[in-house]
């Protein structure tokens, strides 16, 4: 049986809200699709604002090909980052409660703040690199309202496009005019995950559609493409996993690194 976009944003603040599980909308409907995710996206985005939540920035999600095949995607995705759900580790530590939650993974993640809001146009990453304001580490904690983290793509976007934490390093300021060394930097830099100590996984850069800066620019053109609201001054952008997801439980400090790029490190601890 088909349901309404109302219906599906519902079933889905309705699992939020008591960190359960709700079966997939493409499993009532099969031609759920693309589109059809971004609306019940766009309805899910329409009420969080009414309760009095800000947008403060996108996620990009599957930006790494290297996680498709676990999955079962085959492309990127998008969603809102609230105030709601935004935290600063100014100092490179940070504790999150998972309450709240039902399923989560970390993710280990490149974060662009923007100084203006990047061109439809501009889609060389040393063009789009003006855009950007600083850079940081950070980690988005993902979570999945459906059994076993089983979906489409579009089942994906419409669960708050998986997200529900970004947790974001020191940033580092960029000059108006940074150079290609930064670009390639950005493209090449080489980051270990830790869990309790122990490295779990390493990535690089390139695992985020190639850099962080051309998974921004992936972005942009999908929101000028989908009519979507277009990125503003001020927003924070994560531009994917650069490892594997692991799911987390409380107890666990996480701790992320990179070399080849003068960020500094971040240790969460989960409570």
């Amino acid at each position: 049986m088909r349901t309404t976009v109302d219906e599906q944003a519902a079933a889905l603040l309705a699992a939020q809200a008591r960190a359960g599980l709700v079966a997939p909308p493409s499993n009532a409907d099969r031609s759920f699709d693309l589109p059809a995710g971004y609306a019940v996206g766009a309805a899910i985005t329409e009420q969080r604002r009414a309760r009095g939540e800000r947008s403060v920035g996108r996620k990009i999600g599957f930006t790494n090909a290297g996680i498709w095949a676990e999955y079962g995607v085959d492309a990127p995705l998008w969603a809102h980052v609230y105030d709601t759900t935004l935290r600063h580790a100014p100092e490179g530590r940070a504790a999150l409660s998972l309450a709240g939650v039902a399923a989560p993974r970390i993710e280990p993640e490149i974060v662009l703040g923007l100084r203006q809001a990047p061109s439809e146009e501009a889609t060389a990453p040393e063009v789009l690199l003006r855009s950007v304001a600083w850079v940081a580490l950070g980690f988005e904690v993902v979570d999945c309202h459906f059994a076993e983290w089983r979906f489409t793509l579009a089942d994906a976007v419409a669960d708050f496009g998986l997200h529900a934490a970004l947790v974001v390093g020191q940033p580092v300021m960029l000059p108006a005019e940074a150079g290609p060394d930064l670009t390639d930097a950005l493209a090449h830099c080489a980051l270990t995950l830790r869990r309790n100590g122990e490295t779990v996984a390493t990535g690089v850069g390139a695992n985020a559609l190639g850099s962080p800066l051309r998974a921004l620019g992936h972005l942009v053109r999908t929101l000028h493409a989908q009519g979507a609201e277009p990125l503003a001054a001020g927003e924070v952008v994560t531009t994917g996993t650069l490892t594997p997801a692991f799911p987390v439980t409380p107890g666990q400090t996480w701790a992320a690194s990179v070399e080849g790029l003068s960020l500094a490190p971040l240790t969460l601890s989960l409570a």
